[in-house]
């Protein structure tokens, strides 16, 4: 084991050593690259992590499941590299960016679609009324009137395209990677807050601009991605979560590879809020959406009158310091335990004899008190028949999210397990 940190850049070595405890700085030079720059999403993959595993644990033609897809990260790199890929998400802004970062599209059908919308987009006169605008909470204070009205319009010619859906909704996911900065919440916050003292300043015609600049990249990266990617497909169900997936066959996945959520760290559906209201993938309050992702903060107070557990005695002795501090959040803790030990005996079931399951974790301070959820996974994946093969660590230097410094996640520790 070494106690120094092995910096390297770019691609990862494939003959790479690792020992368990190892620690690596990877420094990624592809986080645009391809379709991966479409959209910001918060504590996603760095490409060449799961590129490396990919290439390391699978074969050509394998089948690859990540049940924490996330914006898709990995099965972008699973599509380049000829592995078959499944992703799973309950969020469905994630499920529709996912699948416009793995649907390859023919140069002509995209470059045809955007001389149209272009055309469109340019002809914009700003009108006297508001007119296509979605309905939504608190609109008028996430938005100026004249961003309403260009954004309106620019949804509008995406809607009328005589094209297939596949298009559309690339355009669409253009479209959206454009909303928060338009918006008057804070850009780079995971939560969609307005701060005044960031005297953000939003222009008439900014819209506009940033679509036509946006979508440019975007087509770039999907005519590189479309170049590069073989035969094979990524599915993307709508009735799997990562704690049950009836959809997929008992013995059936060469190979999972995930990075789940942290216990109480992203708020995906708020991150997500004013894309989900424009794109309609949800209408009024987003409470029942977030009660469905795992490591939520939304919990009942009647969750919590008593301390549970999760049946991992190491853990179950940390969550009963944290009860004594702060009860709910003893019991999101514990939930996230539950939901995780889900899926890892989801996981088993669905994975052939001998495959692995690589798990990207963070850690986390709840109430100054450590909690380290890649030590409960690994003392409890033994009990579901998983052998753990090895354990390293990866140290994190980009920081989309914002939080509090003594909070923030510095390291992502990779678990090797194989089911038996």
């Amino acid at each position: 084991m070494s106690t120094e940190t092995i910096e390297l850049v770019g691609n990862i070595p494939q003959d790479l050593s690792v020992n368990n405890g190892d620690r690596f700085l990877f420094i990624s030079r592809d986080q645009r690259a391809y379709t991966h720059g479409i959209h910001k999403y918060p504590a996603k993959f760095f490409p060449e992590l799961p590129r490396w595993i990919i290439e390391r644990y699978s074969s050509y033609g394998d089948t690859i499941l990540d049940p924490f897809m996330g914006s898709g990260t990995s099965n972008v790199e699973a599509a380049i590299l000829g592995r078959n890929s499944i992703g799973i998400d309950v969020d469905p802004f994630s499920r529709m960016l996912a699948r416009v970062k793995t649907t390859p599209l023919p140069n002509d059908e995209m470059e045809s679609g955007w001389e149209k919308i272009h055309s469109h987009v340019l002809n914009y006169i700003e009108p006297a009324h508001l007119e296509g605008v979605p309905e939504f909470p608190y609109r008028n204070n996430w938005f100026q009137h004249f961003i309403l009205k260009e954004l309106a319009h620019i949804r509008t010619g995406i809607n009328e395209l005589v094209c297939r859906e596949e298009i559309k909704d690339f355009f669409r996911i253009c479209f959206s990677s454009i909303i928060r900065q338009v918006s008057e919440a804070d850009n780079n916050c995971t939560r969609t807050v307005i701060r005044k003292k960031l005297q953000k300043k939003v222009e008439p015609g900014m819209g506009i601009r940033l679509f036509e600049k946006k979508t440019k990249h975007a087509m770039r990266g999907m005519h590189a991605f479309s170049n590069l990617c073989p035969e094979g497909f990524v599915l993307i169900p709508d009735d799997c979560d990562a704690r049950k997936m009836p959809s997929i066959k008992d013995d059936s996945i060469d190979m999972a590879l995930t990075s789940p959520p942290y216990v109480n760290a992203v708020d995906y559906p708020r991150t997500h809020q004013l894309e989900l209201y424009w794109l309609e993938l949800a209408h009024g309050s987003l409470q029942p959406l977030k009660k469905r992702h795992v490591g939520t903060e939304s919990v009942s107070a009647s969750d919590y009158k008593e301390l549970h557990v999760t049946g991992c005695d190491e853990a179950d002795r940390v969550i009963a310091e944290i009860y004594k501090k702060d009860p709910r959040r003893a019991f999101i803790a514990t939930k996230y335990l539950w939901d995780m030990f889900a899926n890892l005996q989801e996981v088993f079931r669905v994975l052939k004899s001998g495959s692995p399951y690589v798990i990207v974790v963070g850690n986390n301070l709840i109430r100054e008190i450590p909690f380290e959820t890649w030590k409960y996974l690994m003392s409890y994946a033994p009990e579901l028949g998983y052998d753990v093969e090895c354990h390293f660590v990866s140290e994190i230097i980009n920081h989309y999210i914002k939080v509090p410094r003594k909070e923030r996640i510095n390291d992502d520790h990779v678990i090797v397990l194989r089911k038996q």
